[in-house]
């Protein structure tokens, strides 16, 4: 999948015919009752990130969403603002022909549908995609979320040409207010996903496993109503599994700036410049944001930290 690029024409057009306007609401754009059934993760066997004769140096960028009833908000403006993501990853060019895919999570012990997958896409099908969501609203009382879900799925079932021909890694973002869930049950991934394993997974060994392929980021949401009860708690357990890829976001409408700015600076430019080259209010979110992280290291054309 990936063929095509995005334009902001297409985004225009896609929002008229979807009746989206800058005062619609979570509800007016996440409509789905259900997940759609090509979102289903059980039975896939890879979503493929495939370069092409258009998109030479394919770059699959995975965007894990929390889809629970605290982060309707951070949604609403995702999809607002998919169009800035979108447009600035392919203006900046932080890296080479960016392919989208979405994974939207919950919490495998409370919600029906806690992991949903889209494809890799590089055109207008990533809002399409992204607003065929289904919105569970769900989540429980067990002091986090399903975060290392989409790991798993990223881990065992992504293929892309980017690390097995080139060696390079992708950028894997979990976005969310809650700390992660301990551990993913081998029963939960045979009912979630379908695969058979024979024991169940930590988050530290699911998150050496992903990092294998993917750089993995956390944006962890002030706004949500997780850190605002909490957040000492959130920060603190992101922080020590995550370092400093456990990134602080006081303003969820600057989002897509920040995740555009990401790989510049793991690229090896200054933090401070990368903020400075955004007007206005974005530069300080953006500066705020990523002024913790510094440029990984490369060996072999192999990104580690």
């Amino acid at each position: 999948m990936g063929s095509g690029s995005w334009t902001s024409k297409d985004w225009s057009g896609y929002t008229a015919s979807r009746g989206y306007t800058d005062k619609s609401t979570t509800s007016d754009m996440y409509k789905a009752s259900t997940i759609k059934a090509a979102f289903n993760p059980v039975g896939v066997k890879y979503r493929e990130s495939c370069d092409s004769v258009e998109h030479p140096l394919s770059t699959p960028i995975v965007l894990c969403l929390d889809v629970t009833g605290s982060m309707g908000s951070v949604l609403e403006t995702i999809s607002k603002k998919l169009n800035t993501l979108a447009t600035e990853i392919y203006t900046r060019m932080p890296v080479t022909d960016p392919q989208i895919m979405f994974a939207a999570f919950g919490d495998t012990t409370w919600d029906n549908c806690p992991l949903q997958v889209t494809q890799f896409e590089s055109d207008i099908r990533i809002a399409e995609q992204l607003n065929d969501i289904y919105f569970e609203r769900g989540g429980g009382g067990n002091e986090g979320e399903s975060y290392i879900l989409p790991w798993y799925f990223a881990a065992r079932h992504t293929k892309t040409d980017s690390f097995e021909k080139r060696g390079k890694k992708g950028l894997l973002f979990t976005i969310g207010d809650e700390p992660y869930l301990d551990t993913l049950s081998a029963a939960d991934i045979k009912k979630f996903v379908g695969d058979d394993i024979q024991a169940n997974l930590s988050a530290e060994e699911l998150l050496t496993e992903v990092s294998r392929c993917y750089d993995v980021y956390h944006l962890m949401i002030e706004e949500g109503s997780g850190m605002r009860g909490n957040g000492s708690r959130v920060i603190n357990k992101w922080t020590k599994l995550r370092g400093q890829q456990a990134i602080r976001v006081s303003d969820c409408t600057k989002i897509p700036e920040i995740i555009v700015s990401v790989p510049d600076v793991a690229a090896g430019t200054a933090a401070a410049a990368v903020a400075a080259s955004w007007d206005g209010s974005p530069s300080v979110a953006v500066h705020s944001a990523i002024s913790g992280l510094a440029a990984v290291r490369a060996e072999n054309g192999l990104v580690e930290f």
